[in-house]
């Protein structure tokens, strides 16, 4: 007898039903069994997906998240037919001439961790560990001893394998934003819009980017020329707007465009691809869009990351950066003397609703 499909709708209901139960009692490793079990024992990445997006946005439940990464680590370590808590081996994401060693760690199902080394100092850091397995396997191999974690905010896809490593790792210290550093699991030094952060010999500058969350910080590495802007900048797409609205979210994307064009772009997500079919639905006139979107299916074909990216291909091609552009206008509907932000905010609508 053939099972039933699963309704993810269905099963989100249910499970946020047993956490309004079990959050605020002492047993909350039953909550956990309970709600996350059945993503744990099918091993669907599409499921795990969808839950961690949903409870991204409830503050009480994102302690069972954190404890369920966790929990799955460990059971994922003794028995290996539940899955790897990898998708990918951990590879050298910067040029051979940068500054700053940047090595691209895949975890969860499409993240991306990145381990930062300054050669110089011969210091280590980490950003946003959404798990720590992965990450302690990818320093194992290096031979490197993480000193910090730096998130960019507090979602718990970045932040999951914090307090993991911080157990791991004697004296390390957690950087983030001091506008969340409420929601920020062990965090040691906060920084915010303007300061900036001394890695060795790189100093990084700080923005606040709120948008995507309300206390979102992004971080530039000028001599590196390395940008880590979390959620916020994502390669052809930005983060969807949880905490925030349009207009402040184009002021935080507003803050990134004078940067240099050479400026690569760490983002903390495998969705290139899925970003370039909407781009060229929106911009189908872009030459230059069309040409990337080709390289990015052959990339992904081939299953090859597509981050980083350039800065000044997101300045060339990304249509959230863009509100501007005659053409994007035409799309949404927008006249020439419509608000950059108004625009953006159609664009940013057309993307949720989308489904090509």
């Amino acid at each position: 007898m053939a099972m039933p499909a699963l309704d993810v709708n269905q099963c989100l209901a249910r499970c946020f039903s047993v956490v309004q139960m079990y959050v605020d009692v002492t047993h909350v490793g039953v909550a956990i069994i309970v709600v996350f079990g059945v993503v744990l024992f099918s091993n669907s990445a599409a499921l795990e997906k969808a839950l961690m997006q949903a409870f991204s946005q409830s503050t009480a439940a994102q302690r069972l998240a954190v404890l369920y990464t966790q929990v799955r680590s460990n059971l994922q370590s003794r028995f290996p037919i539940l899955g790897s808590a990898s998708r990918g081996q951990a590879t050298l994401a910067s040029p051979a001439t940068s500054a700053m060693e940047v090595v691209r760690v895949p975890a969860l199902s499409d993240n991306y961790v990145w381990l930062l080394h300054e050669p110089k100092s011969g210091l280590t850091a980490v950003v946003d560990p959404s798990e720590a397995p992965p990450v302690t396997a990818a320093l194992k191999e290096r031979g490197w001893t993480p000193s910090y974690i730096i998130n960019t905010h507090h979602h718990f896809d970045h932040t999951g394998g914090n307090l993991e490593l911080k157990k791991q790792y004697q004296g390390l210290q957690i950087v983030g934003p001091r506008a969340d550093a409420a929601r920020i699991p062990g965090i040691d030094v906060q920084l915010g819009d303007g300061d900036t952060w001394q890695f060795g010999q790189l100093t990084a500058r700080v923005f606040d980017t709120p948008g995507h969350t309300r206390g979102h910080i992004t971080y530039w590495f000028p001599d590196a020329q390395a940008l880590f802007p979390g959620d916020t900048l994502f390669a052809l797409g930005c983060g969807r707007l949880f905490e925030g609205d349009a207009p402040t979210m184009w002021s935080s994307l507003s803050k990134l465009l004078p940067l240099p064009r050479d400026t690569l772009v760490y983002c903390a997500h495998e969705y290139t691809q899925s970003n370039a079919r909407f781009a060229v639905h929106i911009d189908p006139n872009n030459q230059a869009l069309a040409a990337r979107k080709t390289a990015i299916d052959e990339a992904r074909s081939k299953d090859e990351p597509t981050v980083p990216s350039l800065l000044g291909d997101e300045l060339d091609t990304n249509p959230f950066l863009r509100p501007g552009d005659g053409g994007i206008r035409a799309s949404v509907g927008a006249g020439s003397d419509t608000a950059d932000h108004e625009v953006f905010r159609r664009v940013r609508a057309a993307k949720d609703s989308f489904r090509g």
